[in-house]
């Protein structure tokens, strides 16, 4: 992957509490497509929506900023359709179901090619997960089974949207997202970047930023967990 052809947002969540979905996050979407007509991979199926329903959000919700949305179930030949968008939002919900359906429909390469030559993709938690390099760190249940966890390795870490601090008040005895993200890392030696709901990453012409409210939380092998501020985060790559 030349990472200088690559433009990626890769976003933790569509919706921050007590905001519309995506509203929090037009600006910056309009701002990183710079086109007026998009596709939406709505294969997550967040609580199990049907493709139609699920491609409504983003439709009503991009329709703000004039970008018309269409999903890509209502494509005859999906592969042609990625192949000539002018751009890709992977939308969240089951990571497992996502990376499958991908499989099944053979677009795994696709997602590759295109964005590999430059077609900008946007991704939203499940969407983000799969632009690392496997989605071992997804927070999902394995609902379904993919034939293989390998992701679209376009970043050369993996990714945990939503990730969660602990909370020193609460009397939860389970494992806490840290703990389980040190647990990949007894079989794992990837980087994994915890991306905090309301903050996102932005690649573009081999730049990578951490934008939005918060920092994100870094973990490497064998290295003690830490903080890495908004600005650039090119040595991630």
């Amino acid at each position: 992957m030349d990472l200088n052809s690559m433009r990626l947002l890769i976003v933790s969540t569509s919706k921050i509490h007590g905001s519309a979905y995506m509203s929090y996050l037009l600006k910056e979407v309009k701002d990183f497509f710079k086109t007026d007509e998009i596709v939406f991979i709505p294969y997550a199926r967040p609580s199990g929506i049907s493709y139609d329903e699920y491609t409504e959000a983003p439709r009503k919700a991009f329709a703000e900023i004039g970008i018309q949305v269409k999903g890509i179930h209502e494509f005859n030949h999906p592969a042609e359709a990625l192949r000539e968008t002018k751009g890709i939002f992977t939308g969240g919900g089951n990571t497992f179901l996502l990376l499958k359906t991908l499989y099944e429909h053979d677009l795994i390469h696709v997602l590759r090619e295109v964005v590999g030559r430059g077609t900008p993709y946007m991704g939203s938690s499940a969407g983000s997960n799969i632009t690392g390099l496997t989605i071992g760190t997804t927070n999902d249940m394995p609902i379904v089974y993919p034939p293989s966890f390998d992701a679209l390795q376009l970043v050369p870490f993996n990714i945990n949207p939503h990730y969660l601090d602990p909370d020193p008040g609460s009397k939860h005895q389970g494992e806490t997202r840290e703990t389980r993200i040190g647990e990949f890392h007894h079989f794992n030696e990837q980087p994994v970047i915890g991306i905090r709901e309301g903050s996102w990453l932005r690649l573009e012409k081999g730049k990578l930023q951490l934008k939005g409210e918060h920092t994100a939380r870094l973990f490497e092998a064998g290295k003690k967990a830490r903080e890495v501020k908004a600005g650039d985060v090119s040595f991630l790559l």
